[in-house]
C-alpha cells in the first residue's frame, strides 16, 4: 500500500492508489479542513467531556475517585508552579513540601508544557479546573492528532482514520490514566514527532522539517518524557519493521534524515539542556526509583478495563497495579480481530509493521519473567537484558503496552479503510462482516463515565486562615506527615495560597546513603513514630533518647506548630505527641495543636 506520504521514503505524491484499487485524493486537497474533520474532532472532545462530565460538574469538591492520592499531587504541581511564576521564583524546584529540602519539580512529573501555559487558568480558577481541563484536552486531542496523521498519511477514508484515531485516544490504558496522570494522556505530540522523523527521511525540508522536530520533542519533554520513552522505541521497532520490506529505500531514507535529525537534536538540547541538568544532577535529584516486577500477565491482555461497558470493578484484580495502570486489558475480541487484521493484510508493509510492533511492545510489557493466571512459568522474557540499561530501569514495564495501542490503531484503521473499498466494490459482505467485528471488538471497550467522590472540607484550622496566629517564618508539621498514603495536607497548602511550607509530602526525591529514588521524603525517626501510631493505633515506647530525637527532627523542619486533623486513630496519635513533646496538645478550631514557638 502507498500512501501520499510515504512512512518510509516520505515522498509526497498527487495521487495515490492502494492495493485495493482505491485511489486517494490529490494532496493538496487532503490537507484541507473539511466538515468530516471537523465532526470528528467535536466528537472527540465531546467523548473526552463525557468521559470527565462528573469531575467537570463537581469543580469545588470533586475528586477521582480511583486516582489515590495522584489528583492532590498532580494539582499542587500545577498550583505550586503557577505559584512561582507568580513571584518569580524558579519553578524547577520548591521547599513548600518537605521542607527544607524541597522538592525536584523537574525529576517529577510537573508537566511543566501544561503548567506553565496554563498558570493564568490555574490562578483564576484553581488547579482542579487545570487538571481536568489538561485530561479532557490530553484525551481529545490525542485522538485527534493520531486521526490527522491517519487521514493524511495512511488510510484514503475519513471514517476509517477516525476508527483509529479514538482507539488511540480513548484506548483501556488512556482511560485507566485519565483517573490520575495527565502526563499520560495528553499524547497529543507524539504522531506530530513521528509524522516529522518520516518527513526528514523523504529529505523534504530538513531545516524547517529539523527545528519543528526539535521544537516538538522539547515540549513533550516538559509534557512527559516516559511516553516520549516508550514510544520511541515502539516508533523505533514500527520503523525497523516498515523498513525491512524495502532495505534499500530504509537506508536511503536513513542516511537523507541525518542532516534533518542533527539539527532537531540541537534545538532540542538548546532548550532542554539547563531542565535536564536540574533534573538529573540539581539539588533533591536522584539516581533511579526501583518498582519492583510489575510486568502484564499474560490474561490482562484478553480482560476488559474495569472503566469500560464491558469491565466491572473485578476485571482487574490482580492483573494490575491499580485503577491507573490497566496498560493492557484490550479485551479478548479485540486482540483476535487484530490477530485476523495482521494475517488479512499481512502483504501491506504498512499493516505488517503495526503487526510486529504490537507483538513486540506487548512482550516487552511483559517484564522480565512470563506470568499467566497470577502464576509464575520460569519463562525469560526480553525484558530482562534491558531493565537495568539507564533510563528504562526506572520504567514501569507494563507500560510498554500503550506502545502498541497506535500500532492496533493502524491495523484497525487499514483495515476499516479495506473494507469501505470492498464495499464500494460490490464486496458488501466484507464490509458488514468486518464491521460488524469492529463493533464487537470495540463497544466493550467503549469508556464509562469515571466516578468521582466529594473531599473532606479542611478543618476550620486552615479553611478559616487559624493557622496565621501559630506560623512565623518556619512550617507546620501535619500528623501523622503528608505522605504517598495520605497527602491531604497539601490540598489545604493550596488553598491557603502556599502561606506555609509543610514537612514531609508526596513527590519523588532522593532517600538512603545511595540517593535512590523513593515516593515521599526520606523519613525521619519521629516520621515513623507517628506512622506506627497511626497504623497500629498503640502510642509507641517512647523515653528521652526518643523526645531528644524529636525536638532534633523539629529542628530540622523548623517547625512553628505541630497540627493533629481529625483522622485515624486520633487518640493514640494525640498521646504519642503529648509524650514526645512533654505538653499537652490544645484543641483550636477543629485540630489539636502544639504551638512550638513557646517550647524550650
Amino acid at each position: 500500500m502507498s500512501e501520499t506520504l510515504n512512512l518510509i521514503e516520505g515522498q509526497p505524491t498527487t495521487v495515490t492508489t492502494d492495493t485495493t484499487g482505491t485511489t486517494a485524493a490529490p494532496e493538496r486537497t487532503r490537507r484541507r479542513i473539511t466538515a468530516a474533520d471537523a465532526a470528528a474532532a467535536v466528537s472527540f472532545l465531546a467523548l473526552a467531556v463525557f468521559v470527565l462530565g462528573r469531575q467537570w460538574r463537581h469543580l469545588g469538591d470533586g475528586y477521582l475517585a480511583s486516582s489515590g492520592q495522584d489528583q492532590t499531587m498532580w494539582e499542587w504541581f500545577f498550583a505550586v508552579t503557577a505559584h512561582s511564576i507568580t513571584n518569580l521564583d524558579n519553578p524547577l524546584s520548591s521547599t513548600l513540601q518537605n521542607y527544607p529540602l524541597g522538592v525536584n519539580l523537574m525529576a517529577n512529573t510537573a508537566m511543566f508544557g501544561v503548567s506553565i501555559p496554563l498558570a493564568p487558568v490555574t490562578l483564576l480558577f484553581g488547579p482542579t479546573v487545570t487538571f481536568t481541563l489538561a485530561l479532557t484536552l490530553g484525551l481529545s486531542g490525542t485522538a485527534t492528532a493520531w486521526y490527522w496523521l491517519l487521514s493524511r498519511h495512511v488510510v484514503t477514508s475519513r471514517f476509517a482514520a477516525a476508527v483509529g484515531g479514538v482507539f488511540c485516544g480513548f484506548a483501556p490504558a488512556m482511560i485507566s490514566h485519565t483517573n490520575g496522570h495527565p502526563n499520560f494522556v495528553a499524547l497529543f505530540l507524539l504522531p506530530v514527532i513521528a509524522l516529522l522523523v518520516i518527513r526528514l527521511g523523504s529529505g523534504e525540508r530538513p531545516v524547517r522539517s529539523g527545528v519543528l522536530l526539535g521544537l516538538a520533542v522539547a515540549y513533550q519533554i516538559f509534557l512527559g518524557e516516559e511516553p516520549l520513552l516508550i514510544y520511541s522505541i515502539a516508533f523505533a521497532v514500527f520503523g525497523l519493521a516498515y523498513g525491512a520490506s524495502r532495505p534499500g529505500d530504509a537506508i536511503a531514507a536513513a542516511r537523507r534524515g541525518i542532516p534533518g535529525l542533527c539539527i532537531g537534536g540541537a534545538v532540542a538540547l538548546v532548550i532542554v539542556a539547563f531542565p535536564l541538568w536540574w533534573q538529573f544532577l540539581g539539588p533533591q535529584s536522584y539516581h533511579s526509583i526501583e518498582h519492583g516486577p510489575v510486568g502484564n500477565d499474560a490474561n490482562a491482555f484478553t480482560r476488559f478495563p474495569t472503566q469500560s461497558l464491558g469491565g466491572d470493578p473485578g476485571s482487574a484484580t490482580g492483573l494490575s497495579m491499580n485503577a491507573t495502570e490497566e496498560n493492557a486489558f484490550f479485551g479478548w475480541p479485540l486482540i483476535l480481530l487484530a490477530t485476523m487484521t495482521a494475517v488479512w493484510l499481512r502483504r501491506i508493509p504498512v499493516a505488517r509493521a503495526a503487526a510486529v510492533t504490537a507483538a513486540v511492545m506487548a512482550v516487552l510489557s511483559m517484564g522480565v519473567e512470563l506470568s499467566v493466571a497470577h502464576t509464575a512459568t520460569g519463562i525469560t522474557l526480553p525484558w530482562a537484558w534491558f531493565a537495568k540499561l539507564p533510563l528504562l530501569e526506572s520504567v514501569l514495564e507494563s507500560r510498554f503496552a500503550m506502545g502498541a495501542v497506535p500500532a492496533i490503531a493502524i491495523l484497525l484503521a487499514v483495515g476499516t479503510d479495506r473494507a469501505i473499498a470492498a464495499g464500494r466494490d460490490g464486496q458488501r459482505s466484507t464490509t458488514l462482516l468486518w464491521l460488524g467485528w469492529l463493533a464487537v471488538a470495540l463497544l466493550p471497550l467503549a469508556p464509562t463515565p469515571a466516578d468521582v467522590a466529594h473531599r473532606t472540607p479542611a478543618p476550620a484550622f486552615f479553611a478559616d486562615g487559624t493557622w496565621r496566629s501559630y506560623v512565623t517564618d518556619g512550617s507546620v508539621v501535619t500528623v501523622p506527615l503528608p505522605r504517598p498514603e495520605d497527602a491531604t495536607a497539601l490540598q489545604w497548602q493550596v488553598q491557603q495560597n502556599f502561606g506555609y511550607p509543610i514537612a514531609g509530602g508526596y513527590f519523588v526525591g532522593p532517600a538512603g546513603p545511595d540517593d535512590n529514588g523513593k515516593y515521599g521524603p526520606d523519613d525521619r525517626p519521629t516520621a515513623l513514630v507517628l506512622t506506627k501510631a497511626r497504623e497500629t493505633g498503640q502510642v509507641p515506647p517512647i523515653d528521652n533518647a526518643t523526645r531528644a530525637t524529636a525536638r532534633a527532627d523539629l529542628a530540622f523542619w523548623n517547625a512553628d506548630v505541630v497540627v493533629l486533623p481529625p483522622g485515624k486513630n486520633e487518640r493514640a496519635l494525640r498521646a504519642t505527641v503529648n509524650q514526645l513533646l512533654g505538653v499537652d496538645g490544645t484543641r483550636v478550631d477543629g485540630v489539636w495543636v502544639w504551638d512550638l514557638r513557646n517550647l524550650t
